[in-house]
C-alpha cells in the first residue's frame, strides 16, 4: 500500500481531492478496497485528516442518528461520543481530531472526498460521491441529548 501512495505522491497527488483514476460513482466491495485505492484510508474512522492540514475524506455510513445526506447536500455528524457497543452518543462530541480537520476544510476552502455506504448491514458496500465542500460546522444538541459537531458539506454545482 506504502508504495501505492508512493506513486501517486510523485504523481503530484498529496492526498487531498480527487484521486487519480478514482470517478464519482465508482463502487468498491470493503474499506479495504477503499484504503487500498486512497479514496478513504482509516479502516473504521469516518474522518481521514488532521487539525494542521483539514481533511481528506469523509465516509457517510448512517453511523451516526443525526446524519442527513440529501444527495449533493449532507448534514455530517462529526466523530466521537459514542458507546463501544452502542450506535447512540453517550458524551459530547469535541472539535478535535477528525472534527478540527473538517474546521481547517472549511476555513481553507480545499474540498473533501465523500464516501457513501450502502446496503447497510454489517458488510456495506461503497461508492465514491465527488469532492465536497464544507460550508459550514456547529455545535448542536443531538437525538440522544449530547452536543455533537455538525457539518454541512455541499457538492459544488
Amino acid at each position: 500500500m506504502s508504495n501505492d501512495f508512493t506513486s501517486l505522491a510523485s504523481n503530484g497527488f498529496d492526498g487531498f481531492g480527487a484521486v487519480p483514476g478514482v470517478v464519482v460513482g465508482q463502487a468498491f466491495a470493503n474499506r479495504r478496497a477503499l484504503a487500498d485505492a486512497r479514496v478513504h484510508r482509516p479502516l473504521q474512522a469516518g474522518i481521514c485528516g488532521i487539525r494542521e492540514r483539514g481533511a481528506e475524506s469523509v465516509l457517510v455510513s448512517g453511523g451516526y442518528e443525526d446524519d442527513r445526506d440529501h444527495g449533493d447536500e449532507i448534514v455530517f455528524t462529526g466523530q466521537g461520543g459514542r458507546g463501544p457497543d452502542t450506535d447512540r452518543q453517550v458524551e459530547h462530541q469535541r472539535f478535535e481530531r477528525g472534527n478540527a480537520a473538517l474546521v481547517t476544510s472549511m476555513t481553507t476552502g480545499r474540498p473533501v472526498r465523500v464516501v457513501r455506504a450502502e446496503g447497510g448491514g454489517r458488510r456495506p458496500a461503497y461508492r465514491y460521491g465527488g469532492l465536497f465542500r464544507v460550508e459550514e460546522c456547529w455545535f448542536e444538541r443531538g437525538r440522544s441529548g449530547f452536543l455533537v459537531c455538525r457539518y454541512r458539506l455541499v457538492l459544488p454545482g
